[in-house]
């Protein structure tokens, strides 16, 4: 099973790595069919393959910018047509734009358009045959959860919403109390109990068993799981590693630092820690540099619209819970907390936010000060969000764990900013403490890299938090 670091699954690494070989093959049909046998001098003279490529890599960077490659949009029909012709038409005007300034890079006479109808016509219906594919293949791996814990419902939960993007299938419930089975959980519920796991495995098809320990710890029957795992081959894995490589957080709620202990990950190697910091000073330096023209209009537009300072300092706990200040365009009325004090920021409706510092928000620009934090060394371009000390010292208390976020430097973005909603509630806070400490302990540059793309289609789609 392909870890979830980025998102992606076998699944929609085969949807991506095969449409890039249609795309590539209707531009070849699409010169054989303008030129004849002559398309061979096109191949040969005019690299028509490294075209060919240019065609697909804009084609498909307009179809994630669409979110075409988040599978449970591929299985909505009428929203995938609409996305499709959307991502097609932007990537036609970028590739008029493209061979206007750059004519070398034409495929050749006529042969465009026959190409961009046909990756229309082949990509719709790759995606159609792909959809009812995914639909009725058979899952590659069927699992046997062991407890039905909250975190065990969590995750089955999370699981069967994208069973068929996962590729897997749970086939029931595991309770070490005998007079549960039968008891529907979610679905499907419970199918035996902890002395029933042998026969269970063997007569479901099971290719891996899930164990959260909280609820079966003192209760397997280790001599007949240990035969399983030995002649029948059966995997058996931790509530928490699979919940990880599902999801792509870290469930904190029933952890035990045992596990943070002896589980892979969380290397901060010198080499890396000078490589990341050689990112974030590259990335902000050329951020500060393409953004400082609009620095200024935005610090006039904030000025003419709102009594008071253009930016906005506000404290926040930075690594090793070292307090530092932050600066930030200023996108709520001077005197918004003069009354109430420190109190969470909401999503949409706030009053305390002016009609520019809304659209600052929506569009992060109000974040683009905090350049100057990340080239001093407070913040690192990718990590967890800052928090402030009055929300940090409550969070501490109520959630197990939230400390460690502050091991590494707290980011201008990070995982959790583009793979979950605004939060505003200690709830918000706890999931997206589960997203940091999965980028903690898979901390990369690749990882790195990878999020910043991924938070330029966050912002142009306005998701995220």
């Amino acid at each position: 099973m392909l870890v979830l670091i980025s998102g992606l699954t076998v699944r929609s690494v085969t949807l991506i790595a095969f449409e890039a070989v249609l795309i590539v093959s209707a531009v070849a049909l699409a010169a054989w069919a303008r030129l004849g046998a002559r398309a061979w001098e096109l191949v040969a003279d005019e690299n028509l393959v490294w075209k060919a490529l240019l065609m697909a890599g804009v084609t498909q960077t307009c179809l994630y910018f669409a979110d075409l490659y988040n599978l449970r949009v591929v299985s909505d029909r009428r929203e995938l047509f609409t996305r499709i012709t959307h991502a097609l038409a932007s990537a036609s005007f970028i590739l008029a734009a493209i061979y206007f300034w750059f004519p070398a890079l034409i495929v050749g006479r006529g042969v465009f358009l026959i190409a961009a109808l046909l990756v229309m016509t082949l990509v719709v219906a790759w995606r159609i045959a792909f959809e009812w594919g995914s639909r009725n293949a058979r899952p590659h791996e069927r699992l046997l959860m062991v407890g039905t814990s909250a975190a065990a419902v969590d995750l089955a939960r999370e699981m069967f919403e994208r069973r068929h993007d996962l590729g897997v299938e749970i086939v029931g419930f595991v309770d070490p109390d005998p007079s549960k089975v039968g008891t529907p959980v979610l679905n499907p519920g419970v199918v035996g109990s902890i002395e029933d796991i042998p026969s269970i495995v063997r007569s479901r098809g099971v290719d891996r068993v899930v164990v959260s320990l909280g609820d079966a710890r003192g209760k397997l029957p280790m001599e007949k799981l240990l035969d399983m795992r030995l002649l029948d081959g059966v995997r058996f894995d931790h509530l928490a590693d699979v919940y990880e490589e599902y999801t792509g957080k870290i469930a904190v709620e029933n952890l035990r630092p045992s596990w943070l202990i002896f589980s892979p990950g969380f290397n901060k190697s010198r080499l890396l820690s000078a490589s990341k910091r050689l990112l974030d000073i590259l990335v902000a330096g050329i951020g500060m540099l393409l953004a400082a023209p609009l620095v200024a209009l935005v610090a006039l537009a904030v000025r003419l619209t709102s009594p008071g300072p253009v930016l906005y300092h506000q404290q926040r706990v930075g690594l090793h819970g070292r307090v530092f200040t932050v600066h930030k365009f200023r996108s709520m009325r001077q005197d918004a907390e003069a009354k109430t004090g420190p109190v969470w920021a909401s999503k949409a409706g706030d009053p305390r936010v002016t009609p520019v510092g809304a659209f600052l928000r929506r569009s992060r620009l109000d974040e683009v000060p905090q350049l100057w934090n990340v080239l001093k060394g407070d913040m690192s371009f990718v990590g967890p969000r800052p928090e402030r000390p009055e929300f940090v010292k409550e969070l501490t208390t109520q959630i197990p764990f939230y400390g460690q976020r502050h091991i590494v430097r707290p980011g201008l973005t990070g995982w959790a900013q583009v793979r979950y909603t605004y939060g505003a509630t200690t709830e918000d806070a706890l999931q997206k403490l589960q997203f940091d400490l999965f980028y903690i302990k898979n901390l990369s540059i690749a990882l790195d890299l990878f999020i910043i793309f991924a938070t330029v289609k966050t912002v142009v789609l306005r998701k995220g938090a």
